[in-house]
């Protein structure tokens, strides 16, 4: 424990118990929303049982999330405190000064999730453009790197499709992202993603480019209906490939269902059961089917995110070029990183910050007003 730590805690221990004017809000509803948790009326409304608990659950939340953010602002005062009395902390002021510049950007980019489902879990899929092995190659990249990028996050990933490709790589994949923001911080990679390297399967060393497309897409709630007729759908059954690893089941249980009038194609194979794997593709389902509508309602968002572009030249929104030099840049933010292998890794809140720097607070001309700092 640094010193800091120490003269925190022995003066939080003397300090008197409040809060700031949203804490004091934010435990006032929530003393509400457990009033009705405790009536026992509740759970004949088994719709509105569940709405209370989602309540219940987002505002214990946000008041844990204040009281961490308040813990790491105690923490920089008192070691700013002790280097004003000439104690030696200037080692822990700078962990205590960088602990609480992640908390604020961490609450700056919740505080920016104000669409309907951002606070929700994410459906993700991620699809190879045209190039073969090369692309699919580069699809199998991206699912690596959201993979980190969500475990660094805490978030829980369900493997609910992997398509292997024929000699490496995949042909599609689809991931149940399941996190409090994780759709509000994914829809910000939703479009077509760019490669550019030396191919590891060309044996010439030639320089390729390749595509992939990633979407993401509202976990959505049993309330919200999406009518969908059993006769527009065609159903098909097939054996699980088993290559995303110990979440796949191998087995003939494995379901895709395809909307006829639209052309989208849900599938499943993560479920022990055809009919488990039947329910969560028809959730796919419903989920794409919901954000067409919303699409087409909304088509300057369609423009921002990268929907209705083919996997091509011209219709990315983020480029990673490995060679002839290293550098990953956001067409739509004009943000960039220079350290590649990082951000492959699963670094890349920056660029889901500009994104939505830029969606809350454009600026004259379309960009951003302010975009995070290259780490």
């Amino acid at each position: 424990m640094s010193s800091c730590e120490r003269w925190t805690r022995s003066r939080s221990a003397s300090r008197s118990s409040g809060g700031t004017f949203d804490q004091e809000a934010l435990r006032r509803d929530l003393a509400r929303v457990e009033a009705d948790v405790a009536d026992p009326g509740l759970w004949n409304d088994p719709a509105r049982a569940q709405s209370v608990l989602k309540s219940r659950t987002r505002l214990t939340e946000e008041i844990e999330a204040f009281q961490r953010l308040e813990k790491k602002v105690e923490d920089a005062e008192v070691c700013a405190e002790l280097a004003r009395e000439g104690e030696d902390v200037a080692a822990d002021l700078k962990e205590a000064v960088d602990a609480l510049r992640s908390a604020l950007d961490e609450r700056e980019l919740e505080i920016m999730l104000t669409g309907e489902h951002d606070a929700g879990n994410a459906i993700l899929t991620i699809h190879p453009g045209a190039g073969g092995t090369e692309s699919q190659d580069w699809a199998e990249m991206l699912y690596r790197m959201y993979l980190r990028w969500a475990e660094g996050h805490g978030y829980r990933v369900e493997a609910l499709d992997y398509q292997k490709g024929d000699e490496a790589g995949i042909k599609s994949s689809t991931l149940l992202v399941k996190g409090k923001d994780a759709y509000g911080f994914l829809r910000a990679e939703s479009g077509v993603h760019r490669l550019v390297r030396i191919s590891p399967f060309d044996s010439s060393g030639r320089r390729h480019t390749s595509f992939a497309s990633v979407f993401a897409y509202p976990d959505l709630d049993d309330e919200i209906e999406v009518a969908i007729e059993e006769k527009d759908l065609r159903v098909d059954t097939y054996r699980s490939s088993g290559a995303g690893g110990q979440h796949v089941n191998v087995t003939d249980s494995a379901v895709r269902v395809t909307h006829l009038p639209t052309g989208i194609v849900a599938s499943c194979q993560n479920e022990r059961s055809q009919h488990r794997n039947r329910d969560m593709a028809m959730k796919i389902l419903r989920a794409r089917l919901y954000d067409l509508e919303r699409r087409k309602r909304d088509e300057k968002r369609a423009a921002e995110e990268g929907a209705k572009k083919d996997i091509d030249f011209g219709s990315q929104i983020r480029s990673y070029v490995l060679q002839p030099y290293t550098l990953v840049k956001d067409h739509r933010t004009g943000f960039e990183r220079g350290d590649v292998q990082r951000v492959l890794d699963g670094d890349i809140d920056d660029f889901i910050k500009a994104f939505l720097l830029r969606r809350t607070r454009p600026a004259a001309g379309g960009q951003a007003e302010a975009s995070p700092t290259s780490r």
